[in-house]
């Protein structure tokens, strides 16, 4: 089975959440030689955004985007430990990164692959998981002030996107935005509003997120 043929099968496993052929197609990919990064990339993420898409023209709803990550988790149980394998360990100082879903928004798929490529590319992980309170986002990054931090948030509905600006508020308030980096992803994140809020950075995937939280980093 040729490469692309492959992806195309697991892009089509996430959107019509079928959790076992999902498995099975990932093993398949890395029997024949595909790359964990690349059977996310190329395979897994497009089937991501085309469910993330169908959920905000409202032509799918909550349980199917919940099936769906089900199928995103049965092939990430598969490469977590391929990624693992190929752990980049980071410059001395890599850093914490600190992952959250926003408040009043549950939808992880997105934020679990993010938080695993983030370790995978030599953070240290602190997952705070889903509809995480800012005031719980401030706290744990005071108790860590004088460390290299960046917060790491996701919102795939516009509603709790709000919160992201609310949180930026907050950090300058406690004094604590000099001593951490921000970057925030979701379907209705953009350029325009990372710098409307004064946050660092967003990313168009998990793999570009790694790629610019390190950049950020240094």
């Amino acid at each position: 089975m040729a490469n692309q043929e492959i992806f195309d099968k697991l892009t089509n496993a996430i959107v019509t959440q079928d959790i076992a052929g999902c498995a099975k197609l990932t093993q398949e990919a890395l029997d024949a030689g595909i790359s964990p990064l690349d059977i996310i990339t190329k395979g897994l993420s497009p089937g991501m955004k085309i469910i993330g898409d169908k959920f905000e023209a409202a032509e799918v709803f909550l349980p199917q985007i919940m099936m769906s990550g089900k199928a995103m988790s049965s092939a990430m149980e598969i490469l977590t430990p391929e990624l693992e394998k190929t752990r980049v360990e980071g410059e001395e100082g890599t850093g914490l990164a600190i992952t959250f879903v926003a408040e009043g928004d549950i939808h992880d798929i997105g934020h679990r692959l993010v938080t695993t490529m983030l370790g995978a590319n030599g953070f240290d992980i602190l997952d705070l998981g889903v509809d995480v309170l800012n005031e719980t986002v401030i706290e744990e990054a005071a108790k860590r002030k004088g460390q290299k931090i960046i917060l790491v948030g996701s919102a795939l509905m516009t509603t709790s996107m709000l919160g992201q600006k609310d949180l930026m508020d907050r950090l300058r308030e406690e004094n604590l935005r000099d001593s951490v980096k921000c970057m925030f992803g979701g379907a209705p994140v953009s350029d325009k509003w990372i710098d409307e809020i004064g946050a660092d950075a967003t990313a168009e995937n998990a793999a570009e997120a790694a790629k610019v939280a390190l950049n950020i980093m240094k």
